[in-house]
């Protein structure tokens, strides 16, 4: 049987994206240009394939058993034609989106930049804001390049690389009246905290989770959503916030401020690197991709 291979990626988006604007957004075609292509689909497989319902399309049990196939099937495709491309660093002028959390961006990509800008002049980079959910940063259908992050509950078509782990530590003001070199259980329950909560982020879920486990209390007095906007309101009150330790000793370089360590270990969290499983032999992604793995290795003997 003949198939029509321009069809398949209609199938992969509406399977992604389970929506028909969504899926002709992503395709670059226009919704009446979908719903033909999603008829001949229906035609060529004898199925319906994807069932309107009230919030989207859900697919039929045909297409569930055929989404691996062709997701593989296209996924083979594009590693044969891109491991068949050259890539040269100094010549290119490719974009890369990288979706990347708030943690990434402050302590990984100066650094990534900077070796960037030495080695790959005219490569650009796009960054944009990653919470836990690859799906919503455009991993699962390989609109974004990378995520840098956490990556929590990953789909099968994403593959995940673990860079580093960081800690936790505490920080407050170098003058604080009642916290010098150490902080006590009893001193850390006593303080007021700010508290740093990037939307839709886990860095609460996993303190919060931890503080549990300890069975320690904490009064928060503020909560923000960047870490840049912690050191100003350490440095003006007697507050203490819980940071990770490499966030934590950078912004202690500022004087007014200082870190101690935690009254207990509250553990660690990795930063992992993950991308579409249709970019695994691209020569431009695993340059980029050892890139980053490198200045992570870097960074993490520089401030271990």
């Amino acid at each position: 049987m003949r198939y029509d291979l321009n069809l398949l990626p209609v199938f992969v988006a509406l399977m992604e994206e389970r929506n028909v604007s969504r899926a002709a957004e992503r395709l670059g075609i226009t919704q009446p240009a979908l719903s033909n292509a999603l008829n001949r689909l229906r035609e060529t497989m004898r199925d319906p394939l994807f069932i309107r319902e009230r919030y989207g399309m859900k697919p039929t049990q045909m297409a569930e058993a055929l989404a691996p196939v062709i997701q593989s099937a296209l996924a083979g495709i594009d590693d044969a034609v891109r491991g068949q491309q050259d890539f040269d660093p100094a010549q290119s002028t490719r974009m890369f989106t990288i979706a990347s959390n708030s943690y990434v961006e402050y302590v990984l990509m100066p650094t990534i930049v900077a070796r960037l800008r030495e080695r790959a002049p005219d490569v650009r980079l796009r960054l944009i804001p990653f919470a836990n959910d690859p799906t919503e940063a455009g991993a699962m259908s390989g609109d974004t390049d990378l995520v840098l992050g956490r990556i929590v509950d990953a789909p099968d078509n994403l593959v995940v690389q673990h860079l580093m782990d960081d800690g936790l530590a505490c920080m407050v003001r170098t003058d604080h009246p009642d916290v010098h070199d150490t902080l006590s259980r009893a001193e850390y329950e006593a303080l007021k905290h700010v508290n740093v909560l990037p939307p839709g982020g886990r860095l609460r879920a996993g303190l919060f989770v931890a503080l549990e486990q300890k069975e320690i209390k904490r009064e928060v007095a503020v909560s923000v959503t960047h870490f840049l906007a912690v050191p100003e309101m350490i440095a003006a009150t007697d507050y203490c916030t819980t940071l990770p330790a490499r966030i934590s000793h950078h912004l202690a370089r500022d004087p007014r401020l200082k870190v101690v360590p935690a009254p207990v270990d509250f553990g660690t969290f990795p930063v992992q690197l993950a991308w579409h499983v249709r970019y695994r032999h691209d020569p431009a992604h695993r340059w980029l991709r050892a890139l980053i793995a490198e200045m992570t290795k870097d960074v993490v003997e520089a401030t271990s």
